[in-house]
């Protein structure tokens, strides 16, 4: 990955990571024996470099210590993986979007990009980071209800509970200025009848759809689900977030399979289309495959 002042110490796009992450995903199997509510949230924490945001430090504390969320995190990784086959929807996908998000943040806003809090609130950089972070965190809780309109769930119990992990963080009125611009995140990374209209809610929309990274779709395929959606995903090896020249985000897939272009044209492309940053992020997708007739060996969004 090309060099990024003060990088972050945890890197949502290395492969070591993403590694790892398919290995926690083994629980959620189909195959493998089930695990009590307790033992599976036993071990969870999230992690993500805070930057000096005391802010941020004090809400990523306040989560890590609520039992509630994590079975909220649970209940929705059984409903997605163990009960439909789906991709992963539990913690590992938290951590993953909530580091892509805060990377995408603070690549744009370095670039003179202003996070909606701050054009229309008057409030800091570090309280738009509050902002993604919340999104992040609550964005597919509604999966612990149901996979359809999910999203619409997950705004019913971010508002149950997003106020009283902001307790001691904000004072009224800025909490619920923070839990209004969360939850409007929230919904708006859905695909249809959400589109974001904040800075902060496209960038959740874009770093949900680049948890791509290699071992991250290895669920669904090998568990025997042949599809466009598997395959295309499986076809993902790398996904490297860097500074732009021209833009102030450059995202780089290395796929080793043209099958690819699907996940990155039609899921990828149409959440960036939406996102409101489509100016400020590009996108570029290369083929690296020995054996494979290649039709095109770059593709640019």
């Amino acid at each position: 990955m090309a060099e990024v002042e003060n990088p972050d110490p945890v890197d949502p796009t290395d492969p070591g990571e993403s590694t790892a992450s398919a290995r926690e995903l083994s629980r959620f199997s189909r195959l493998d024996p089930p695990m009590s509510p307790r033992e599976a949230i036993v071990e969870v924490r999230i992690r993500a470099p805070t930057r000096g945001n005391r802010r941020l430090e004090r809400f990523l504390e306040a989560v890590n210590a609520d039992s509630h969320v994590k079975a909220l995190w649970h209940v929705s990784a059984v409903n997605a993986s163990r009960r439909l086959g789906l991709t992963d929807h539990s913690w590992v996908h938290i951590q993953i979007v909530l580091n892509i998000g805060l990377r995408l943040a603070r690549l744009l806003f370095r670039r003179g990009i202003s996070p909606s809090v701050t054009a229309d609130y008057g409030m800091s950089d570090h309280d738009a980071e509050v902002v993604i972070a919340a999104a992040c965190l609550f964005h597919c809780v509604g999966m612990s209800i149901h996979r359809n309109d999910h999203e619409r769930y997950s705004l019913f119990l971010t508002a149950d509970r997003l106020g009283s992990l902001l307790e001691g963080v904000y004072e009224e009125p800025e909490q619920t200025v923070i839990v209004s611009e969360a939850m409007h995140a929230i919904i708006g990374h859905r695909s249809r009848g959400g589109e974001p209209f904040t800075v902060e809610a496209g960038i959740l929309r874009v770093a949900d759809a680049l948890d791509m990274a290699r071992g991250r779709s290895r669920m669904e395929f090998e568990a025997g689900r042949l599809d466009i959606h598997s395959i295309s995903a499986y076809a993902i090896e790398d996904v490297k977030i860097s500074p732009g020249q021209d833009r102030a985000v450059r995202v780089e897939i290395a796929m080793s399979n043209s099958a690819g272009i699907y996940q990155v044209d039609e899921l990828l492309a149409n959440k960036l289309r939406g996102s409101g940053l489509e100016e400020h992020i590009e996108v570029i997708a290369r083929i690296d495959a020995e054996h494979e007739k290649r039709l095109l060996t770059v593709f640019r969004i």
